[in-house]
């Protein structure tokens, strides 16, 4: 796995896309890049620039994701694609999905700038509609869209911040809802030989470990509820005794507290999961001197092991009933969520280490704690790997801090790996 001496990434670009990126999506706090808004389109504008000043064949697909490819030549061969995404949460950070696209175009402009061509062709793809957490309660809407497995249904779920669907939005900025909701597939086994994405670290260990790079092993699945409640009954705080209370909030931070509690039980036998209550509010309605008569909480359970986070569930169901018996409230945990957990591509993962190590890039072997499109390409039977860069302050926040010269050593490997795989076949 040794390219030419001349085939390395174009490292001017990404800075100046990164600061692009900036201008146009800071919120006064962060950055926000709604999905399937104009922000979003406006990225993908940007690069898609980019791309055609490159020479690049640039096109995007029935949901709006953007192919970004050097044509390769034999175009019977299966592509490789790099790739990830450009909404962002709200006020978040500039790295977050946005750094797996430039480096991808980075990557490729190396290649173009070198004269290379390769067997294959290599595309950047800028995926929509990833953080769907943020705008639509729907896992990987881009990718698996691309991927003609998008559940129809996810077509008719509201944004959360206006209620219009998402077959509303996805129309109005140009693209085909309808396609999407029949199934029509972009990408396929037989047309994708890997796919490997580029992402910040969401954690600290890369940090914490001052380690440039991490090569994720497997992506955890989910167990969610988004709009869950605790009724009880609002009553006088100075006049109701404590064996007469109906009180919601104090339910709630019981079942947090305990559920807590066997989190801890079961990683001491061994099982890897988180949890989080990701809100845990009253209703608008409480006030000084009232007993709490409703709350409100969003519940995240995650683990690689689907067997983990069942138990975990399975807890949180006997707590809740334990609890509205012993403290007479209704729980309503309303519709659940989540997704599959995926392992790596084994292959993919040898051919990373091996040019990390030619690279001279030192990497770790780690889990990745949250979702990304990886998993979709995973799910579908595609070869696909996940490469974090160590970042600083974490991630979904304004700070997010990726060093240039971390996402540079990056690049260095995404593009000794692309040179291999896309060299098979008696390619130049």
């Amino acid at each position: 796995m040794n390219p030419r001496p001349n085939l390395f990434p174009d490292l001017a670009i990404a800075p100046r896309l990164f600061a692009a990126l900036h201008a146009m999506s800071f919120d006064g706090l962060g950055i926000t890049r709604e999905a399937y808004g104009p922000k979003e389109t406006a990225a993908h504008a940007l690069v898609a620039a980019e791309a055609e000043a490159l020479g690049l064949r640039v096109e995007p697909d029935h949901a709006g994701n953007l192919y970004m490819t050097l044509p390769g030549t034999d175009p019977g061969l299966p592509r490789i694609i790099l790739g990830s995404h450009l909404d962002s949460v709200r006020s978040g950070g500039n790295y977050d999905g946005a750094a797996g696209v430039l480096a991808g175009l980075s990557v490729v402009a190396g290649l173009v700038h070198a004269g290379f061509r390769p067997a294959r062709d290599v595309t950047v793809m800028a995926i929509r509609s990833e953080e769907a957490g943020s705008w639509f309660p729907v896992s990987y809407v881009g990718s698996r869209a691309a991927l003609g497995r998008l559940p129809s249904e996810a077509l008719d779920v509201p944004r959360q911040d206006d209620g219009r669907t998402l077959a509303a939005h996805m129309a109005e900025e140009g693209f085909d809802p309808e396609a999407v909701r029949a199934g029509r597939a972009t990408l396929t086994v037989d047309t994708v030989a890997a796919f490997v994405e580029l992402h910040i670290e969401q954690g600290p260990l890369l940090d914490e470990g001052e380690i440039p790079l991490g090569l994720v092993t497997g992506i955890p699945g989910s167990r969610r509820y988004r709009a869950a409640r605790v009724f009880g009954e609002y009553n006088h705080s100075g006049a109701t005794p404590r064996r007469l209370r109906k009180d919601a909030a104090m339910a709630l931070a019981e079942l947090a507290y305990r559920l807590d509690a066997e989190w801890a039980r079961l990683e001491t036998e061994g099982h890897a999961l988180v949890c989080t209550f990701c809100v845990l509010a009253t209703a608008p309605e409480a006030g000084f001197t009232l007993i709490p008569g409703e709350a409100r909480f969003e519940l995240d359970m995650r683990s690689e092991s689907r067997a983990s986070v069942d138990l975990l569930h399975a807890a949180l169901i006997r707590l809740v009933e334990e609890i509205e018996v012993s403290r007479r409230v209704r729980f309503d945990l309303g519709a659940e969520s989540g997704s599959l957990s995926s392992k790596m591509d084994a292959a993919v993962y040898a051919e990373l280490a091996e040019a990390a190590t030619t690279a001279d890039v030192a990497f770790v072997p780690m889990l990745s704690g949250g979702g990304h499109d990886t998993a979709a390409f995973a799910q579908a039977g595609i070869p696909a790997c996940l490469v974090f860069v160590r970042n600083q302050f974490g991630s979904h926040n304004a700070r997010e801090a990726m060093r240039m010269e971390d996402f540079d050593a990056a690049c260095r490997v995404l593009s000794r790996w692309v040179i291999a795989r896309s060299s098979e076949d008696g390619a130049p």
